[in-house]
């Protein structure tokens, strides 16, 4: 898997996922690909946003590279980096500055590319469920790990 990079044969640390959290890691990108499958889907679907350029275009209409791959990758790090004992105010945001970044690099890509043309759709759209998205595989991915709690 690509979250994983060794520094060396004899070191035990992997550079952007510690060691003690790469099954986290594997959940959180496992959990978000099933996400953004359905969401991309039915965004696709109903017409909101398209991608004129994409990889398997006879397969998918959806943008394979970032459903399936970049953002279970960034969802990923969210989760291992996210900062559990810190306040809510430091974790929310934590879920806003994802998701801003996130949702300006998109706007960016739609404005000067031509991998994805907004049709029914609005930065602030993406924003919201971007951030949804984060939210329910953080929450998804804490009960997965929680032990004996129901």
């Amino acid at each position: 898997m690509a979250l994983i990079i060794r520094l060396g044969s004899g070191n035990r640390n992997s550079f952007f996922i510690p060691k003690n959290k790469i099954r986290l890691a594997v959940v959180a990108f496992l959990f978000q690909q099933i996400i953004t499958f359905l969401i991309g889907l039915v965004v696709v679907e109903f017409g909101l946003l398209e991608y004129p350029v994409r990889l398997f275009p006879t397969v998918n209409r959806t943008s394979f590279t970032f459903e399936y791959y970049a953002f279970p990758v960034i969802c990923a790090a969210f989760n291992v980096w996210y900062p559990n004992d810190r306040s809510n105010l430091i974790q929310v945001g934590y879920y806003v500055g994802f998701s801003s970044v996130l949702t300006i690099a998109e706007v960016i890509i739609e404005k000067y590319t031509s991998l994805i043309n907004y049709i029914h759709w609005d930065w602030y759209t993406s924003l919201i469920t971007i951030g949804l998205a984060l939210y329910i595989a953080r929450k998804f991915c804490v009960w997965f790990f929680t032990k004996g709690e129901v």
